[in-house]
């Protein structure tokens, strides 16, 4: 298979897109948003592609872009987080690198989905922050007192890769449309229900609209998919404690990237074992 098309499955696979062509409505989409953002993206998962080929990882797991998804989003976390510099660009592939190798010890043990990127992004930013005292980006967005319902449903899907833009946010449903209606449709409805559900608890309008109640929503309905009426009551479950944790961990003051979603999922998945009488989640 050819590494152009490695990489863009890697990008679509940040949203559980194992196509092409998804991957590369994603990187249209960024790059509508941000070119330097986009940059990143591809970076990020090169490098992190690259160091699974190095390292001969599993073959067809490569193929599938699963060693690089994670570094598509560590690469475009550490450039929106820190202005582009020589100590951004060395940390974004220190970072893209080091997701690899999480995602293959992980592999191991649980789903990982999206935690090499919150443990390597983490490890980055706080390093640099508190070790190399090198300051973040002012990410302040603009303040809204009213709920502006396309904002926040579109946006919602932007924010899965830093991107608050609604026309991003089109390209990257229509991305996953083109792959599997029913995911398209839960991600739809998880985008509605976490963004409800952070309005009926009085978050403000500003963080609705600008999708950060939503994206880690829609990860979850993705990755719990099913056809099922029970899977509906499983997913609906995930949505709404992904948005709890969303806003608990916010309270702290640490940077939440898509650890609501990756810890929603995994309770879910644990208490989906527990319910059937099966012994391991994988």
């Amino acid at each position: 298979m050819k590494f152009t098309q490695i990489i863009l499955r890697g990008i679509g696979q940040v949203i559980f897109q194992n196509n092409i062509y998804s991957g590369i409505l994603f990187l249209v989409g960024i790059f509508y948003n941000s070119w330097l953002l986009a940059i990143a993206a591809l970076l990020g998962t090169i490098i992190s592609t690259g160091t699974a080929h190095v390292l001969k990882y599993p073959k067809e797991t490569i193929q599938n872009g699963l060693y690089g998804f994670n570094g598509t989003l560590t690469g475009i976390a550490i450039l929106c987080f820190f202005k582009p510099d020589l100590v951004s660009i060395l940390a974004l592939i220190i970072g893209s690198a080091l997701s690899t190798v999480v995602m293959h010890f992980l592999m191991k043990i649980i789903p990982p989905f999206t935690a090499p990127f919150v443990l390597s992004t983490w490890l980055v930013i706080y390093s640099l922050v508190f070790l190399f005292k090198v300051p973040l980006i002012d990410l302040s967005s603009a303040t809204a007192n009213t709920l502006d319902v396309f904002s926040a449903l579109s946006n919602s899907f932007g924010q899965v890769m830093f991107q608050e833009n609604r026309i991003t946010g089109l390209f990257f449903l229509l991305a996953i449309l083109i792959n599997n209606r029913l995911m398209a449709a839960y991600a739809f409805y998880a985008a509605a229900l976490g963004s409800l559900t952070a309005w009926l608890l009085l978050e403000s309008a500003s963080t609705i609209n600008a999708g950060l109640m939503g994206y880690n929503a829609i990860l979850c309905a993705i990755a719990l998919i099913g056809k099922r009426w029970r899977d509906f009551l499983w997913i609906s479950i995930a949505i709404l404690l992904s948005t709890f944790l969303n806003i608990g961990l916010a309270m702290t003051g640490i940077i939440t990237l898509t650890a609501p979603f990756i810890l929603a999922t995994w309770i879910v998945m644990i208490l989906k074992t527990i319910s059937s009488g099966k012994n391991r989640i994988i």
